[in-house]
């Protein structure tokens, strides 16, 4: 996106411009002017008219809701604040490249005499885009060519193919986005898509090829996404060496299922927060609505973020989940939870930790984990206001457990399962925040309560992601 100017963050000006005429020369009408600007500075104000310029195939009804507010403004300061939060509304869409605003008196024989004119000056997006970036995953890294067909019916909706190119996974994907007027935050969403994947760790390979429709929505403070998904997966060996138990999982299954997830999230950035808190819950519902597979799987997410003294931060978090197989089917290692790597339980590999069978890591029905982190600055604050913000000094402590349940045995003797074998381990490194996309960690980590199977990463360990524990 171009740089975008906003013009109405200024100050009207006390007088015209400077033009080169004498006192003698100046008519009449410039006191008149000089008094209308004073009084707008000083004195409530009426928006009688906004208008938007440089609409193509944009429809000016779904732009009435974003700039309704304008009209409420009660004097210029006010005018110039909701001006201004409009043009970020609009700017949200994702139809248009740039927005300028201009307030100016009002003109034309019905203007008031305290009468301002609003201006919005747009340029649309082209009818169509291309990009092509990197992305970071959880430790994985990849290329991104998309294609982006923007506000194709003229009402902010969104076609987008993207295919990506990774170290362990290729993906195809053709969405379509339909925002509500007037409530851009509420949208719905149909995407179909082909994931191909691998996961060395449990010599496992899988494809999926599925459809999904996603309804997204504010309630309160909170964020909520409804979403359907079907999926044909394939499962398949990685490697000759695959283990008996891995190739039991092999061979095709349908999933169909019914989600929801609940987010708050007060935190000032998503990838090396300050302050703020962060809770997040998950609930998937499979094989009542078709498909061979059939469970149901509960997980969350909390954070919370203080600022202490000499720019340090204290940061606590805990993640938690649990899968139970309805019927007599067991449940699949596609569904199981996964634990152990630099972006969970530091320390040890890529989810290295639990049920395993010949060096193949099956993953578990029930896991948790926490993570206490202290954040500082580089000792001497090297590039103060600059580079050198972006690193932070970081110093862990971080446990954690997966494993399978039996079912018979009650709740009970599920939460003592978890509270035995803890694994956990603490060190210290250096994260870089490359913008809002990613982090990096480079940490020297120390395991401890190492059980019998697990993998361990003693010393120098590096993580790459946008979600940590």
């Amino acid at each position: 996106m171009g740089t975008v100017h906003a013009r109405s963050l200024d100050p009207l000006p006390m007088q015209g411009p400077e033009l080169g005429v004498q006192a003698d020369d100046m008519d009449l009408g410039e006191p008149e002017h000089e008094e209308k600007q004073e009084v707008l500075e000083n004195k409530d104000v009426v928006v009688q008219h906004v208008h938007i310029d440089g609409l193509g195939r944009t429809k000016e009804d779904i732009l009435t809701y974003e700039i309704a507010d304008v009209f409420h403004a009660k004097n210029l300061i006010d005018v110039m604040k909701k001006s201004h939060e409009a043009r970020q509304r609009l700017l949200r869409m994702g139809i248009f490249r740039q927005v300028e605003v201009v307030i100016d008196t009002a003109d034309g024989a019905d203007a008031l005499h305290n009468g301002l004119d609003v201006t919005f000056e747009v340029k649309e997006l082209r009818r169509m885009t291309g990009s092509y970036n990197t992305m970071v995953g959880n430790n994985e890294g990849s290329m991104v060519l998309g294609l982006k067909l923007p506000n194709v019916f003229g009402r902010a909706e969104k076609l987008t193919f993207q295919f990506s190119y990774g170290t362990k996974e290729t993906s195809y994907g053709l969405s379509f986005f339909k925002p509500q007027p007037g409530h851009f935050e509420r949208n719905f969403a149909i995407n179909l898509y082909k994931v191909t994947g691998q996961f060395p760790w449990s010599s496992l390979r899988e494809t999926d090829r599925g459809v999904s429709t996603e309804l997204s929505f504010p309630i309160w403070r909170t964020n909520h996404t409804l979403k359907w998904e079907g999926v044909w997966r394939e499962l398949g060996c990685l490697a000759r060496t695959a283990s008996f138990a891995v190739r039991e999982e092999s061979g095709h299954s349908l999933k169909s299922s019914l989600s929801h997830a609940m987010i708050i999230d007060t935190r000032n950035s998503s990838i090396l927060p300050r302050k703020g808190a962060l809770l997040k819950i998950n609930q998937e519902l499979a094989g009542y609505s078709g498909g061979d597979v059939s469970f149901l799987k509960e997980d969350f997410e909390i954070q919370l973020n203080k600022t202490l003294f000499w720019d340090s931060v204290l940061s606590a978090s805990l993640w938690s989940g649990i899968l139970l197989p309805l019927g007599d089917k067991p449940s699949c290692i596609a569904d199981r939870f996964y634990l152990g790597g630099p972006t969970s339980v530091r320390g040890f590999s890529m989810y290295s930790i639990g049920p395993q069978s010949e060096g193949d890591y099956l993953g578990g029905e029930a896991f948790w984990a926490g993570g206490l982190h202290l954040y500082t600055p580089l000792p001497f604050r090297p590039g103060r206001g600059g580079f050198g913000d972006l690193f932070r000094t970081h110093f862990f402590l971080n446990s954690g457990n997966l494993c399978n349940l039996n079912y018979g045995e009650g709740p009970r003797a599920h939460l003592s399962k978890l509270a035995e074998r803890i694994r956990w381990s603490y060190g210290a490194g250096i994260v870089l925040r490359l913008g809002n996309i990613a982090r990096l960690e480079l940490n020297y980590c120390i395991p401890m309560g190492v059980q019998s199977g697990d993998r361990i990463c003693d010393g120098v360990q590096f993580g790459a992601g946008i979600r940590f524990l």
